[in-house]
């Protein structure tokens, strides 16, 4: 199915601000959340590509923002 290249997929990304793909005929796993943009998978993983431009999961993002804070002050 992922490398069916017939196959359309789902952009979704989960609370963490995370990326992936998802067959758009499947039902999304829970945590997982469609950004709206559809297409085959490379034009999905291009899209990522573009978008995710910090791969570091939303809370060490924040957590490392308050340790800079921190040494700042």
């Amino acid at each position: 199915m992922f490398d069916n290249p017939d196959t359309i997929f789902l952009v979704v990304v989960n609370h963490e601000e995370q990326y992936s793909i998802w067959p758009i005929d499947r039902e999304i796993p829970l945590g997982w959340n469609p950004v709206g943009k559809e297409g085959n998978k490379q034009e999905c993983l291009d899209y990522i590509e573009e978008v995710w431009t910090d791969m570091r999961p939303l809370s060490l993002r924040k957590k490392m923002d308050e340790l800079k804070k921190q040494f700042q002050h």
